[in-house]
């Protein structure tokens, strides 16, 4: 499966802890991603910058459902789940 075009929901929805290029701290959940560019494109994808989490991402028909909407609340529902306890 191919990423949806101007979706960018893998870049936003999830908390990642690992430093981004600009993002030294890594960014939190729901926060869109620095490398995110105009099209909702990541500009260091294939890099060796990239944080592995991302890497590991990889497009699913569940995962991704009909719409970007459909993504946020399914990666939204997982970070949720897997959230360490407050």
């Amino acid at each position: 499966m191919n990423c949806r075009p101007r979706c960018g929901a893998c870049c936003t929805a999830p908390s990642i802890t690992s430093p981004i290029p600009g993002m030294p701290d890594g960014k939190p959940a729901g926060v869109a991603c620095v490398q995110l560019d105009e099209e909702m494109r990541c500009r260091i994808f294939g890099r060796p910058e990239r944080p592995a989490f991302c890497g590991g991402l990889q497009p699913a028909a569940d995962m991704c459902g009909d719409s970007r909407e459909a993504a946020m609340f399914w990666l939204g529902a997982l970070e949720a789940a897997t959230a360490p306890a407050a």
